[in-house]
Parts: structure tokens; C-alpha cells; sequence
């Protein structure tokens, strides 16, 4: 996968705003995890939510990630068909990974591969424990072993911007170069907490 450089850094900062703002509709209405999990299901995925759940004063921070199984729909998705896309793949993923007896082991996510324009490429499901085997429209894949910085957005997903800007400003600080790609874990269900306020989303931005 080619890397952005750090000579890129303004064009890439231009486009993810382009993508932010673009994307705050997709996301205003992305999760209702009650839709497509089963009761054992989401308490599994809420009990790794709080595991990993950061302070204020802990982020924007440097980490090390090491490979994650994950179950995966990955589609080129016009950026107005996203949220239709998302609840698809959500919901295609959890009964594929529940059919062959694995479980979630972490939060829904979504992965960018690339700036996006009309279109982007992504791919959203789980992170997985147990055997998995792609079948149909959802594949297994990895979450790859990485440097990254990461930090967990508080509010609406509409201000996600604030949150890339400061993982932007510590990666200069460090010297550090932004890979072309980043995933979000979506942490909160917005139909059990309806306060946008109080929405989670933690931001994974490898280094290239």
C-alpha cells in the first residue's frame, strides 16, 4: 500500500476535512447495534468497549497494535450510500461470524482505504474470536500489526474533525508520518445513549 510522506501532510489534511465533513451524515445514524446482535453478542462487544476505554489526558497517544482477526464486508460505496452500506455489512458480518460459532471480540468498526471522492473504499464489521473462514460477501482478514496514534472522540460525529486534527498535530510533533489509511471504532449506541454528547468513537491512524 503506497504511504503518504510527510511533504503530503496539507493535501492529506484538505482531504480528510473534505471526507469529515462529508461524511457526517453517514455516520449521524450508523449504529443501532440492537438491530443486528443477539443479547450474548453485544454484552461481548460492550465488555471490550470498556475495556479499552481511554481518559481525556491519555490522548492523543502513540501505541503499538498488534494483529486482530476481524470479519469484513469491503465494498467501493458511493459516500450518500454509506449508511445503508453500514447496517448491511454489520448485520452480514455478526450472522456469518454467529453461523460458524466465532464471536465479536470488540466494537463494530469501519476501515477507509484511501481519500475518498464520490466513492470510497471500506470495509466495516468485527474484530473476531474463534475460527472464521470467509464465506459469501463477508471475508476474514487482520487488522494489521502497526504503529499508530490513537484517541477517542467524545461528541457528535460531526466534530470528528477536531479529534483528526489532534492525532495530526502529535504525529508532527513525533515526527511521525500519516499512513493512507485509518479505522474508527464506534463505541456508543446511539439508540441506548440518544445524547450525541456523549457518543464514543475511538480513532485508529497508523503511521506510514
Amino acid at each position: 500500500m503506497h504511504h503518504l510522506e510527510l511533504t503530503e501532510t496539507s493535501q492529506l489534511d484538505a482531504e480528510v476535512r473534505g471526507w469529515l465533513d462529508a461524511g457526517s451524515v453517514r455516520r449521524r445514524r450508523l449504529i443501532n447495534l440492537r438491530s443486528f446482535q443477539g443479547p450474548m453478542a453485544l454484552s461481548a462487544a460492550r465488555q471490550h468497549v470498556h475495556a479499552g476505554a481511554m481518559t481525556e489526558n491519555d490522548q492523543p497517544q502513540k501505541i503499538h497494535i498488534t494483529e486482530q482477526p476481524v470479519a469484513v464486508v469491503r465494498e467501493r460505496v458511493p459516500m450518500d450510500a454509506l449508511t445503508g452500506f453500514f447496517g448491511r455489512a454489520f448485520g452480514a458480518v455478526m450472522a456469518a461470524v454467529q453461523t460458524q460459532g466465532a464471536s465479536p471480540a470488540g466494537p463494530p468498526f469501519a476501515r477507509y482505504h484511501g481519500m475518498p471522492g464520490e466513492t470510497v473504499d471500506v470495509e466495516a464489521g468485527f474484530p473476531v474470536a474463534g475460527n472464521f473462514h470467509g464465506t459469501g460477501d463477508v471475508a476474514s482478514g487482520t487488522l494489521p500489526d502497526t504503529d499508530a496514534f490513537e484517541a477517542v472522540h467524545v461528541g457528535p460525529y460531526d466534530t470528528l474533525g477536531t479529534t483528526y486534527d489532534a492525532i495530526r498535530e502529535r504525529m508532527a510533533v513525533e515526527g511521525a508520518a500519516p499512513a493512507d489509511s485509518m479505522w474508527e471504532y464506534y463505541l456508543t449506541d446511539p439508540e441506548q445513549q440518544p445524547d450525541p454528547a456523549t457518543w464514543q468513537t475511538r480513532v485508529v491512524w497508523p503511521v506510514a
